[in-house]
């Protein structure tokens, strides 16, 4: 996601991946959303702390995303909040990631949630998961990195 780009509205952001896993790379991906979907996400009204996307029948779905209902739909048009969601990629895409997820200790996880130029994106990382003390490793290495920061901003 290129940070310099003045078209992307950011929704929300997965935290919880950088911390629980290594992101070795990164995909841009639409996804096939309904109206009510997209409304409550335009709202706030998603987490996707838990989701992680999966290869089915050919395609790449986003499984545990919870999108919260949204409030003036009726019942109708309601839509079910954790419903697999289908991602938009290219074939090529597909193939090379679902290689990958065959691929012992791979994970294809959503980094972050955000509208670029009115459509909806999502930035998926493909992901292997740290052991305990990689997590402790990558603790100390930003709370060095904050303690230079400190000592750099006293010394100006």
């Amino acid at each position: 996601m290129n940070a310099a780009n003045e078209h992307i509205k950011l929704v929300v952001k997965n935290k919880k991946a950088y911390h629980e896993y290594n992101i070795l790379e990164k995909y841009e991906a639409g996804i096939s959303l309904r109206g009510t979907e997209v409304k409550s996400i335009r709202e706030g009204h998603v987490i996707i702390g838990d989701a992680y996307a999966r290869h089915r029948n050919g395609s790449i779905s986003l499984m545990n995303m919870h999108i919260s209902p949204w409030q003036t739909a009726n019942e109708y048009d309601q839509h079910e909040p954790t419903r697999p969601r289908l991602l938009l990629l290219q074939r090529r895409e597909i193939r090379q990631l679902s290689h990958q997820l065959d691929a012992k200790g791979y994970t294809l996880l959503p980094l972050s949630l955000y509208f670029k130029k009115g459509r909806l994106k999502v930035e998926l990382g493909l992901a292997k998961g740290k052991n305990i003390h990689d997590k402790r490793q990558s603790s100390m290495k930003r709370d060095a990195e904050r303690e230079i920061e400190r000592a750099q901003k006293f010394r100006h």
